[in-house]
């Protein structure tokens, strides 16, 4: 190996460790600072647990902290489902009446800036209120900015998926006599069950660490978990958020480790039954 093969090698490393260390060095110095026993960042006076138990009597953070977790498993439930229907339309029927206007629609949140979804939908559900008395701000109105934010992920996850399935198992199916909802429930559903697995975990972080949308959406008494952390970020860095914060890079953390685990053995067994049944043949 020569001197410039080297260099080049070891200029690429110094490169992705800088890259790495930029992305997850704040995060690792936010989960050191939380169980630091002084109020103030960046003076370390001594090692404490005392701000995880001032966070659970923190009712402002763990209200925000449950409403969060109520909305992001419900949008992301919703966004799934809506996404899987909107994904399996645009990908088995190629030609319909306004389907470029429906996916254009579909893909619209992706390229719209937060804000501008986030004032339209209040604008248009203050309409709506006005004329019905129905619905208030708060956790309605964030589950449906929520939902169509996510679902616009969801449908390219899923989309992508299918793309990559084909129809030849469905027409297999359909020759030996089975309906539609049959060939989609046991042939389809079963074939992109990751991408849904997948896009049910993006649409639950996005939900779950979005401030945007919640801060146009939300109401009195409805303050989400991320609202009440910029809320404090602004007069400064509590101890308490730090300890939110780890808490929660913990919690995700732990839910991803389990999903992937999940994932790659249903990938395995999945690989085991076509093994069987191309020996079969």
């Amino acid at each position: 190996m020569n001197a410039r093969t080297l260099l080049q090698r070891w200029f690429g490393r110094s490169w992705l460790a800088a890259g790495y260390a930029f992305l997850y060095l704040p995060i690792v110095v936010l989960v050191v600072f939380s169980f630091n026993a002084s109020r103030h960042d960046m003076v370390w006076t001594g090692f404490s647990t005392k701000w995880y138990g001032e966070l659970f009597n923190d009712v402002e953070i763990t209200g925000g902290f449950v409403l969060s977790l109520k909305i992001a498993v419900a949008s992301a439930f919703s966004s799934v489902i809506l996404g899987t229907c909107a994904a399996f339309a645009l990908h088995r029927y190629r030609r319909f009446k306004g389907r470029t206007l429906f996916s254009g629609m579909v893909s619209a949140p992706l390229v719209m800036p937060e804000v501008i979804i986030g004032l339209s939908l209040l604008l248009m559900l203050v309409s709506v209120q006005k004329m019905f008395g129905f619905p208030e701000r708060g956790l309605l109105t964030i589950w449906i900015g929520h939902t169509l934010l996510g679902m616009a992920y969801a449908t390219v996850v899923v989309q992508s998926r299918l793309q990559e399935v084909g129809k030849s198992l469905e027409e297999a199916a359909m020759d030996l006599g089975c309906r539609v909802y049959q060939v989609f429930f046991l042939v389809t559903l079963p074939n992109i069950t990751q991408a849904l697995a997948s896009a049910w975990l993006l649409t639950f972080t996005l939900s779950l660490d979005d401030v945007v949308l919640s801060a146009f959406l939300s109401g009195p008494g409805s303050s989400t978990m991320p609202i009440v952390i910029f809320s404090r970020a602004r007069l400064g860095i509590d101890p308490r958020v730090n300890a939110v914060a780890a808490l929660t890079i913990l919690v995700v953390s732990i839910g991803v480790i389990v999903a992937s685990v999940m994932i790659a053995r249903a990938e395995r067994r999945r690989q085991r039954q076509v093994s069987a049944a191309a020996q079969a043949e």
